[in-house]
């Protein structure tokens, strides 16, 4: 055989792995002139009560269509509550009696765990929006957290882990010149008219249960309640918590000295949850419908989160437009598809 045939054997025998070798280099090129991937975290609490989860993914869903593309998971807080949800990941009964809660919920992992995969994955980029009502003692930490990862240098910048981390602010607002909590106030006041047309059509008084704050104060609640009769005059609308001010008695003096006999009792929490089902709508004597009920008042207990409310998640989702904005963060859509 001819060496110049040869040499053309050798040629188209090599090609495809040429083209091989140079698309992989074109790609990584690529790889590194592409703008660091964005992501979003909302961040709860959370809950055990597989009812309570529609709150989650409401705002999920709400969230996700707002920034189509963008990289949007869920993360619990507590530290107890993640745990019972590992454990039922691996109970075979409870699975089979609780087919449709959504993996999000089930497969839950904390914040930093959330973060740390979202790295992983090449988001540098993180909002984390909390579903914190206001400004306490868990926004208080989480914010900590945010802080603390985003403080993180190295000698050589492009092995920063994150280019930025930042915190949205909660539904009532946080204190700081940036954003008037009065605003706030106001903008949560007005997306509550559901559950004041639904008092009214009932003939009831509206009494919401804040969780409060055994560290912070929680005179937030008092200046909210303020701001629902502004909103409402033509209700009579009370706010307590179960932590802090204004307390229960402080809430039940209220509805007692102005002779009210009946009442409508909701959480003025993200989820309908432990504290909705026990210490408001629970048997037990110190729960908030024993306690009117002794006080002579007849109570109405509706188990709904502000979750379940499609015009509390908005709020979230322009706190994240803030949040972001304020950052310079503009959101584009991911140039990879997620796995899940």
């Amino acid at each position: 055989m001819k060496r110049s045939t040869i040499r053309k054997l050798l040629v188209l025998t090599m090609l495809p792995a040429l083209a091989f070798i140079f698309s992989r280099a074109a790609f990584g090129m690529a790889m590194e002139k592409m703008p660091d991937k964005k992501a979003i975290v909302l961040a709860g609490f959370g809950t055990t009560y597989p009812s309570a989860l529609v709150s989650y993914t409401n705002v999920l869903k709400t969230v996700q269509q707002a920034f189509p593309g963008v990289t949007v998971r869920l993360a619990f807080t507590s530290n107890i509550i993640r745990d019972i949800w590992h454990k039922r990941q691996h109970d075979p009964h409870w699975l089979s009696e609780n087919k449709d809660v959504p993996k999000d919920s089930l497969y839950v992992k904390g914040l930093l765990a959330a973060i740390a995969d979202l790295q992983d994955e090449g988001c540098r980029t993180i909002v984390v929006q909390p579903c914190n009502i206001y400004a306490g003692e868990e926004f208080h930490d989480l914010s900590s957290y945010i802080r603390g990862l985003d403080s993180i240098t190295t000698i050589k910048a492009k092995y920063k882990p994150f280019v930025k981390l930042v915190v949205g602010r909660p539904v009532l607002g946080q204190p700081g010149p940036d954003y008037d909590y009065h605003k706030d106030l106001e903008v949560a006041a007005k997306v509550l008219a559901p559950d004041i047309a639904l008092a009214a059509q009932k003939g009831d008084a509206l009494v919401y249960m804040g969780h409060g704050d055994e560290f912070f104060s929680s005179g937030i609640y008092a200046e909210f309640e303020q701001v629902l009769q502004k909103t409402y005059p033509d209700a009579k609308i009370f706010v307590g918590t179960v932590e802090g001010y204004p307390s229960l008695d402080d809430t039940v003096k209220s509805i007692t000295n102005l002779k009210i006999k009946k009442v409508m009792l909701k959480p003025l929490m993200f989820v309908a949850g432990d504290h909705a089902n026990n210490d408001m709508a629970g048997n037990a004597d110190d729960s908030w419908k024993n306690t009117f009920k002794r006080a002579g008042v007849r109570t109405d207990c509706i188990l709904h989160g502000l979750g379940e409310n499609q015009g509390w998640d908005q709020i979230y989702v322009q706190h994240i437009k803030d949040a972001a904005k304020e950052a310079n963060i503009h959101f584009q859509p991911s140039p990879f598809r997620e796995k899940r």
